[in-house]
C-alpha cells in the first residue's frame, strides 16, 4: 500500500501553464478542457486510433474541475441536455 502511494507521488503531473487562461479563476480552462478531451476522443475512435492521444486533456479537466461539475456535465451528455457542443 505504501508503495502504491509512493509511486502515485513520483509520477504525479501538475497541469501546464496555459496562455489563454492566464487569471487566478480557472473555470474557463477547467470547461474547455473538458470540451477538448471529449472532442478528440470522438476524433480519435472515428479514425480508429487510440484514445491515449487524448490523454493530456483528460489530465486537466479531472485535476481542474470539481467532481460534481464533471458529473453534471456527465449526465447532461447522457440526457442530451448538455450545454456545450459536442
Amino acid at each position: 500500500m505504501a508503495e502504491d502511494i509512493k509511486t502515485k507521488i513520483n509520477n504525479y503531473q501538475n497541469v501546464l501553464f496555459d496562455s489563454r487562461f492566464s487569471n487566478q479563476n480557472q473555470t474557463r480552462n477547467c470547461w474547455q478542457n473538458y470540451l477538448d478531451f471529449h472532442h478528440c476522443e470522438k476524433a480519435v475512435t472515428t479514425r480508429g486510433d487510440n484514445v491515449s492521444l487524448c490523454k493530456r486533456y483528460l489530465r486537466v479537466y479531472k485535476s481542474l474541475c470539481p467532481i460534481p461539475w464533471v458529473l453534471g456535465w456527465d449526465d447532461g451528455q447522457a440526457e442530451g441536455t448538455f450545454p456545450g457542443k459536442m
